[in-house]
């Protein structure tokens, strides 16, 4: 075995290897989380409220916007209107 400035060459190689096994590690159980928590936030993106016996709201938590619907009891309008949340950030 060659010695190179007092420290062995196997010394070195071993320490390189683990170190990178060390930080493959980290970086698989970091976006192991990152994609977990992606993927629960877009399952709990949209709320089903509803308002009253005639009216029913899509809330979308992640744009802030919102579609309501009339259920008529024999009138008023059918379409969904879509509208944007009273409470929305002016960050984008």
């Amino acid at each position: 075995m060659r010695v190179v400035s007092g420290v062995r060459c196997d010394i070195i190689g071993i320490s390189i290897i683990i170190g990178f096994a060390v930080l493959g590690l980290f970086l698989m159980f970091t976006f192991k989380q990152m994609t977990e928590k992606a993927a629960v936030n877009v399952e709990y993106r949209y709320d089903f409220i509803p308002a009253n016996d005639n009216n029913i709201i899509i809330f979308d938590k992640q744009s802030g916007e919102y579609w309501v619907k009339f259920l008529p009891s024999n009138e008023g309008p059918t379409n969904w209107e879509k509208g944007d949340s009273p409470v929305k950030s002016n960050t984008k």
